[in-house]
């Protein structure tokens, strides 16, 4: 089993960035798809960002695409979420995720979760 552990999130002014990063441990960190989702007050959890094993591929929600970049490095056990342009609506509890198997886009082929990191974005 892999654990997660997220850092990065903050307060930031509409318009600025935030990078958040999530360290794992546990097991091989090449053998998992990443992803990072995020959970807004009253809001059901929705996927953000996902990269592939090799990070070769990556897919983003329509409502970040050219704003955040999702990265990972293998030799450093994390993977990244540049988020820029941010906006009000981004404030949520960002959540890092791996997947051992299944469709790295795929929100149900995430299994281990860590406990999440505030992003608070103001007007």
């Amino acid at each position: 089993q892999v654990q997660l552990v997220e850092s990065g999130g903050g307060m930031v002014q509409a318009g600025g960035s935030l990078r958040l990063s999530c360290a794992a441990s546990g097991r091989t960190f090449s053998n998992y798809a990443m992803g990072w989702f995020r959970q807004a007050p009253g809001k059901e959890r929705e996927l953000v960002a996902t990269i592939s094993w090799s990070g070769g591929n990556t897919y983003y929600a329509d409502s970040v695409k050219g704003r955040f970049t999702i990265s990972r490095s293998n030799a450093k056990n994390t993977v990244y979420l540049q988020m820029n342009s941010l906006k009000p609506e981004d404030t949520a509890v960002y959540y890092c995720a791996a997947a051992r198997s299944g469709t790295y886009y795929v929100t149900s082929s995430y299994k281990y979760w860590g406990q999440g990191t505030q992003v608070t974005v103001s007007s």
